[in-house]
């Protein structure tokens, strides 16, 4: 992996998930060549999902050659996890006129050194949620002797199922991404055939094998 703090290793784009308390970095060297840096600044602005009152300011520094943000972890330690939807602006120096160049989303995540949030995602949350509810369901139905309870019980254990069967696929993939990132097998097995090898007693001899 590439040393991060150092400025040619900045990413060239705006991150997709950022973190609280981490030191934030990027480079827009493709805006220098119709916005020179010494006539014009690049600033972000960005709002919380849900509440637009939450919002983060961001002032990009320039050179000769390029647009580099870096924003210290001192300042984003304060921030607000969430969901932002982000504006970057290109502002001319001589007159302050401003155009909207780009776009998008930022997954600010929590702290996991400081934060006593429960670090699960939503999917994880609904998946362990669900299970506990078939577990109390199953309990209930082992001691339930009114025949309209058990009926009233199967038919919710039901209900649950089919909610926890369209939750787990968002949970498998999550874990899925983070293990692709980690360089872990994913768990996904991919059939690979095999050309013709050869013949035994006139019969042609394939086979498949799997990779994670």
């Amino acid at each position: 992996m590439a040393n991060l703090f150092d400025s040619t290793n900045y990413p060239d784009i705006e991150p997709e998930i950022l973190v609280i308390g981490d030191f934030w970095v990027w480079n827009r060297d493709d805006l220098v060549g119709d916005y020179d840096p010494s006539s014009y600044a690049l600033s972000y602005n960005a709002r919380l999902d849900g509440a637009g009152s939450t919002t983060i300011a961001v002032t990009a520094s320039e050179s000769s050659t390029s647009y580099y943000v870096e924003v210290a972890s001192a300042t984003t330690a304060s921030y607000t996890a969430g969901t932002y939807r982000w504006a970057a602006f290109i502002t001319r120096s001589s007159d302050s006129e401003r155009v909207q160049v780009d776009d998008g989303i930022w997954t600010i995540e929590t702290n996991k050194a400081a934060s006593t949030a429960d670090p699960r995602s939503h999917a994880k949350i609904m998946v362990d949620n669900l299970r506990d509810t078939l577990e109390s369901l199953s309990t209930r139905l082992s001691s339930s002797y009114s025949i309209a309870d058990r009926q009233n019980t199967l038919r919710s254990m039901r209900d649950i199922r089919e909610q926890l069967r369209a939750v787990e696929p968002e949970y498998r993939s999550e874990i899925r991404k983070q293990r692709a990132l980690n360089g872990q097998p994913t768990g996904q097995n991919t059939l690979i055939k095999f050309g013709k090898l050869g013949t035994l007693g006139g019969t042609a001899s394939r086979g498949y094998a799997g990779t994670n």
